[in-house]
């Protein structure tokens, strides 16, 4: 479907939960890599995003997020379909650009890359680096899943 596709992890890997982006994109790596995809770690998400965005024509963004679900639950949106609550900065996201800022920059840059989001609800982001009780249950699920929207959306 689309030429050049990148699947790109966020998060903060000792922060609980907010590292499920990365771990969900090394796990991606090792069960379901696909070609002609780039697999990119984004960690806390630089400007450097930014940039690399506009060489592809698709990206999914795989980040945890805070959205009022069920913990480990995984939902996979357009950015553009994206609803950031009026007065909320955060834009689900924890990073130094978080999800709202993406969708400002994207906008305001003319980047025409088609980014999906691949959001998990986090429940704890304390410091530390092992995952929430729920997410480590779904962990395998939410990967099956996110393969499968790259399979049958970005491919």
């Amino acid at each position: 479907m689309f030429k050049k596709i990148a699947v790109i992890g966020l998060g903060n890997s000792l922060r609980g939960d907010d590292g499920i982006g990365v771990i969900i994109l090394g796990s991606l790596l090792n069960n379901f890599k696909h070609q002609p995809i780039d697999y990119l770690n984004f960690g806390i998400a630089s400007f450097d995003l930014m940039h690399r965005l506009q060489d592809y024509d698709a990206a999914l963004l795989i980040d945890g997020i805070s959205a009022g679900l069920p913990a480990g639950e995984l939902k996979i949106f357009d950015l553009e379909q994206a609803v950031f609550p009026e007065g909320d900065n955060r834009g689900f996201s924890s990073h130094e650009l978080n999800l709202k800022d993406i969708f400002r920059l994207t906008r305001h840059l003319g980047i025409k890359t088609k980014i999906y989001i691949a959001g998990i609800q986090v429940q704890d982001t304390g410091f530390g680096e092992s995952l929430s009780q729920p997410l480590k249950e779904n962990l395998e699920q939410i990967t099956k899943q996110i393969d499968n929207f790259i399979q049958e959306r970005l491919l």
